[in-house]
């Protein structure tokens, strides 16, 4: 599965763009780990291979993770990091 496709890079705001908006920041995508519990909801994207935006793994926090990263976790079983086809742009005030 493709992680990022033109029309979520499109929707994603850049990077910086949300500063002083705090948990205010609208998520647009969301990346998983199918056999995990790990979750990235991006909020901003440099157009290249950053993102911000809440990370919930151990606890969760505010902060950056990239594209690259997400694409070369191999796990368990062959599986790989996945995009919800179902989510909808939800605030991070929501997700908390």
């Amino acid at each position: 599965m493709k992680l990022l496709t033109q029309e979520i890079r499109k929707a994603l705001p850049a990077l910086y763009s949300q500063d002083g908006l705090g948990t205010n920041q609208v998520a647009v995508v969301k990346f998983f780990n199918p056999v995990g519990s790990w979750t990235w909801y991006a909020t901003e994207f440099d157009g290249v291979d950053t993102f911000f935006g809440l990370v919930d793994g151990y606890e969760k926090e505010l902060g950056y993770f990239s594209l690259s990263e997400l694409e070369s976790l191999e796990l368990p079983f062959g599986f790989r990091i996945e995009r919800d086809l179902h989510f909808t742009p939800t605030p991070i005030s929501e997700l908390l």
